[in-house]
């Protein structure tokens, strides 16, 4: 079964080849060229006939092909123009279901694609999954301000290197576990992982990657705001500030010891810890005794 005709090396040059255009090496263009790893992102994450799907970095549209074939509706965003009439051009079937940010997934609002979705025939609600071949620069970026800014998306399904996928898959007091794994673990959990090698790709990265699957958590899982939880995230990156120091020293950088001390004692967290060896949970309580002292 094909999943996208464009998976392959051959019918990527081609249309790369038919608009005059070359892979860009600072945009970070890798084209997916095996559709058995489209297939299997695809049953990751149990995208469904429902799903209003958002996408990062569709390239020529050789996952957004697939993803309209099997969602209600697709926005892409796309930062480099010289793709938006290439995407015009591959997935002209799905003119319909099918709309386009060209800009900066970084600077992308709510607003913006809202505003995509309205110029649909049908419109449709805002995405509920967010699936996507990540450009690797911002990959690790984009999944934790998504997640943090976009509380109507449930789950995210992305390639990304394996190394990102370590830090966000990482176990307390392992060395891969850090500032940035407890930050996401506030917001999302890991449900699946594969591996994808890079003669998947034209041109091979010189990388190895994976696809990771997260997905939000329940409300009951912390019962936090969104204003605490980035209240948790600024005390996490404190503790992880100096990363082989205690958490009290790396901490003190930020905080007065004597209110580091008391906060430690409310938490019942050993102060001569270091960061990597606390769970999410534990920073959730440290910054609950901070603010009330």
């Amino acid at each position: 079964m094909a999943y996208s005709a464009l998976a392959n090396k051959a019918q990527t040059l081609e249309v790369l080849k038919s608009h005059g255009l070359y892979t860009k090496y600072r945009l970070g263009q890798n084209f997916l060229i095996n559709d058995t790893v489209i297939g299997k992102i695809l049953s990751l994450s149990e995208v469904a006939a429902t799903d209003v799907v958002l996408e990062i970095g569709p390239g020529i549209g050789t996952l957004s092909l697939a993803l309209l074939q099997n969602a209600e509706a697709l926005c892409s965003i796309e930062q480099d123009k010289d793709l938006v009439p290439v995407l015009a051009d591959t997935l002209s079937d799905y003119q319909s279901s099918f709309t386009l940010i060209n800009q900066d997934a970084l600077k992308t609002s709510k607003k913006d694609i809202l505003y995509a979705l309205e110029k649909l025939p049908v419109h449709s609600e805002l995405p509920n999954k967010l699936i996507s071949n990540l450009p690797y620069q911002i990959a690790a970026t984009v999944i934790l301000l998504y997640f943090q800014e976009f509380d109507f998306l449930d789950s995210m399904t992305v390639m990304v290197q394996s190394e990102v996928a370590d830090r966000i898959s990482a176990h307390i007091s392992s060395k891969a576990y850090g500032a940035y794994t407890a930050k996401l673990s506030l917001y999302a959990s890991v449900k699946g992982r594969f591996q994808v090698s890079a003669q998947n790709f034209f041109p091979p990265p010189r990388v190895e990657s994976a696809v990771i699957k997260l997905v939000r958590n329940s409300q009951d899982k912390f019962s936090l705001t969104k204003e605490e939880k980035l209240e948790v995230c600024k005390v996490i990156d404190a503790a992880f500030l100096q990363r082989r120091k205690t958490i009290r020293n790396s901490m003190s950088q930020n905080y007065p010891k004597d209110m580091l001390d008391e906060a430690f004692k409310r938490a019942e967290i050993n102060p001569g810890l270091r960061a990597e060896t606390l769970d999410a949970q534990a920073f959730v309580r440290l910054a609950y005794h901070l603010k009330t002292l």
